[in-house]
């Protein structure tokens, strides 16, 4: 099984979350580089983990910021042969709308960076629908969207054939429409993640996330849709292992 999206470089003790991680059966990780720095510490983790894969990208966060100019750096990273994606990236416009144009820049570089490289690009949506769509209309790449959390862009992950990743939140008591949402998605686009250390799903609620409880979400996504977890398990694998090119 596979956590398709961890920050293992904001865990307390990356390694022994990727030592619990193995343990609970999760023998593949993608941890997710944020900025430049933390970019870097990716691919640490990667080097020195077997199963943990990086994808890179400097989040819509830091669009205002001195790391927006470090493209150039990013695309010198992204030559490493465990780093598997783009991202995140994206648009926030729930955190940091202020900045919209900036964000709309950073996103629109490391789309046309992620076009040049031939990788997916891993994207962050939130309160940006209309230009989400809009920039991801014109990418002809493959597309993955982390911590699907926007049900008004369902209709075009269907259409586009984006693959769609649940977090922890799909979980939580009150997320019946996330949960429709989850029901909706082809199988063959489904992917699960933590988001760790956020995002904690229902049954550790409230403790740092990490790896190995990405099998709480996918309890939940295989009750979903009527299969054992075993079954969804595997299928979400081969579909990580088509989205990323993972060996």
């Amino acid at each position: 099984m596979i956590d398709t999206h961890a920050h293992l470089d904001a865990l307390e003790d990356p390694a022994a979350a990727i030592a619990a991680a193995r343990a609970a059966g999760i023998g593949r990780v993608i941890t997710i580089g944020t900025g430049i720095d933390s970019c870097r510490a990716a691919l640490a983790l990667a080097d020195d983990h077997g199963g943990v894969y990086a994808s890179l990208g400097v989040d819509p966060h830091h669009a205002a910021t001195a790391e927006a100019e470090r493209i150039d750096e990013l695309r010198a990273l992204l030559a490493h042969p465990k780093a598997v994606a783009i991202g995140e990236t994206g648009l926030d416009y729930h955190h940091g709308a202020e900045h919209r144009s900036e964000q709309l820049r950073l996103f629109e570089a490391q789309l046309a960076l992620a076009a040049e490289l031939s990788l997916p690009v891993v994207v962050h949506t939130r309160a940006a629908d209309a230009d989400t769509a809009a920039l991801l209309g014109q990418h002809r790449g493959t597309v993955v969207m982390h911590c699907f959390s926007e049900p008004g862009l369902l209709g075009d992950a269907l259409e586009r054939g984006w693959y769609v990743s649940f977090a922890g939140n799909v979980t939580y008591p009150r997320a019946d429409s996330l949960r429709e949402t989850a029901a909706a998605v082809d199988v063959a686009r489904l992917l699960v993640e933590t988001d760790s250390p956020y995002l904690a799903p229902q049954p550790v609620r409230g403790r740092p996330n990490e790896p190995r409880h990405v099998t709480h979400t996918l309890a939940v996504l295989a009750a979903l849709r009527g299969v054992g977890e075993a079954e969804l398990a595997a299928q979400i694998d081969a579909n990580a292992s088509a989205a990323f090119d993972l060996p």
